[in-house]
Order: C-alpha cells, then structure tokens, then sequence
C-alpha cells in the first residue's frame, strides 16, 4: 500500500468530501437498514448539510442512491482512478479469500470496463483504499469477519483489518476505523463518522482506537456496566426463563466481559437494545465473535463461577436492603404527631 503519508496531510481543511460505501462484501446489507435509524446525527443531518462546520458530504450507498448500474459505479471508478479527492471508503460485510478457489468469484460490484468481467470486492478494496482519506470497516463481518468467518467456512473471509493489515494507515495516516455490531448501533456508526467529519475539518484530533482499532469512548466499558439489569445481578437474582425482568446471565448473556454500549445507548432514540428487551449478549461486537461465543444460549463458563460467588453476597446484601427498606417506607414518628397525640388522649 506504500508508506504512510505524514500528519501534515491532515492539516489543511477539507470543505467537501465523498463517502464511498462498498455493501458488496459477505453481509445482508443489515448495517446499511440500520444507519437509517440513527439520530445523533441522523444521516439526513449529514447528507443535507444540518450540522455547521464539517465538510459538504456526497454520500454513495448502492441501497440508498438514487443512482443505479453503471450511473452509480461511476464515482467508484472515478476515486480508483485518483480522480475523486478527497474520499473515505466504507466496507460493510467480510472481506472473501478471492484466491482459494480455482475459479469463480465470491463477490463483486460493477464490472470492469476493460476486460467485461465483474469487479470483485477485493479488487474495489485494493483500488480504493490506497486513495482513500480514511477507511471505516461498519459491521462486525466487515471488522473482524463476523458470521461468514467461523471456522470453516468455505469463503475463507476475513474483516479489513486482516486484508489490510491491523498496522495499515490511510494516505491520511489514519487507521482502519472499525465499529462492529451485528448490525453496528446506528448512532454509534454516525458518532464515527461525524468525529472523523470533525477530523477532516481540521476540528478534532486523531480518533482514539483501542487495540481492536474500535472507538474507544464508544467501546470502553461493558454491556453489563450500563446495563439495567446489572442491579439484580449485584443481589444474584437470576433469571430462570425468558420473559423475566432479573439479570439474564444464566440464560446465556456474555455482558460482563463484552465491551458493548448498546445497554446504556439503546438502540433507537435511546430504546432498546438486547438486554433492555430481555435478548441475552452473543458478544457481536468483539473480535472473536461467534467462535468464541458459541454454543449461544448456554451459560458462559466464566459465570457459573461468578454467579456462584456473588450468591452469598447477593442475598445477604438484598436482605440488609429489604430491611432498610421497610424502615424507609415507614414517616419519621414526629411527623405523624396527631395520630400520637390522640393516642396519648385515649391513653
């Protein structure tokens, strides 16, 4: 991909920009549906210029655009031909071994005009990202593989940070930003793009990343520190089926070790998301999901061992509570002075 270009091609201002988005990977097109719900921003705010100071934004989606066929691939060929600039490139769905098979392809977008035959999705990503300003990997299959990566699988996929390499840097000097989620939280993938908006304008300093190239104000606490069952927890009340309001670990939710916002953030307009509505933690948002995370629904190993030792804690601690509570519950005695009074009178 040739060396990184230095931080100073950071410095001027960018006023306008194209964001190139490939849904061509192995994906269903899931995270593309849920962008459309955000709303901190939304992508109408982008897209129509509602929010002061970040560049003008030319938006390229193949489910959205208006655009079709060979109209809508033409900003593609243009930015591969060096002829679009400045852009960033969007990968959603994983990332196929285009060279474990002896002919035939996994998948592709558009066709090249020389030759006639279909444009793989590696063949835009070795294109593309060597151009691109910055690159977002948006879903877990295009961060870390995902669902079409277990072990296995005969498309020998792989999320962008294994095709490109974790140490990889755009021409910007920017690495690969990944925001998995299965599909990403909506706002969580807007927030994203509107930080590195903010990057480009000169307005923001370099994105912070943890060591799985995530957001890291996005992804540094778990499911289960935001999550709104975590007080039952703490008093080891445990649900024994579906349906019930207590923490659902025993069902086999992975939040205490998944590194997810989605308990605290919700899901849209701060609604939802899968412990909120009784939906046990699979873990999409890590990099070893879903090999690691599987057989799904059967208790993780490591909570038969911490919900055994918060046991003893846990009720104990709920019936000190229970008793604060009814004390709680009852008026300080000088309050209720007539009741005392007449009782004294009878007395």
């Amino acid at each position: 991909m040739g060396p990184p270009r230095r931080a100073e091609d950071r410095s001027q201002p960018i006023a306008e920009i194209d964001v190139l988005w490939i849904t061509a990977g192995l994906g269903c097109d899931g995270d593309t549906i849920a962008m459309t719900a955000a709303m901190q921003p939304s992508i109408e705010d982008i897209v129509m210029g509602a929010l002061p100071w970040i560049p003008k934004v030319r938006f390229h989606n193949p489910f959205l655009a208006l655009e079709n066929g060979e109209e809508f691939v033409k900003a593609f060929h243009l930015a591969a031909e060096g002829k679009l600039q400045p852009f960033m490139l969007v990968l959603e769905g994983s990332v196929p071994d285009e060279g474990n098979k002896d002919e035939g392809y996994w998948a592709s977008m558009g066709t090249d005009r020389t030759t006639g035959q279909p444009i793989t999705t590696c063949e835009w990503i070795d294109r593309l990202a060597p151009k691109a300003w910055a690159v977002i990997a948006a879903g877990t299959c295009a961060t870390y593989g995902g669902i079409h990566a277990m072990e296995g699988n005969p498309t020998g996929c792989m999320g962008l940070p294994d095709y490109l390499g974790w140490g990889w840097r755009s021409k910007a000097g920017i690495p690969i930003v990944c925001v998995p989620g299965c599909p990403v939280q909506p706002d969580n993938f807007m927030e994203t793009l509107l930080y590195l908006l903010n990057m480009a304008a000169g307005r923001a300093p370099m994105i912070p990343l943890d060591d799985a190239l995530r957001p890291a104000w996005l992804f540094g606490s778990t499911l289960h520190e935001g999550c709104d069952r975590g007080g039952y927890y703490e008093q080891a009340q445990f649900a024994e089926e579906y349906g019930s309001p207590l923490c659902i670990v025993k069902l086999g939710c992975w939040g205490p070790v998944v590194q997810c916002n989605v308990g605290k953030r919700g899901w849209m307009g701060g609604i939802g998301g899968c412990p909120n509505v009784g939906g046990i933690c699979i873990g999409c948002t890590m990099p070893g999901f879903p090999d690691k995370f599987m057989p799904f629904m059967d208790q993780p190993p490591g909570s038969l061992l911490s919900s055994a030792a918060v046991q003893t804690y846990g009720r104990a601690i709920q019936a000190l509570r229970r008793f604060t509570q009814a004390s709680l519950n009852k008026e300080p005695s000088w309050r209720n002075r007539r009741n005392s009074a007449e009782t004294r009178g009878d007395a």
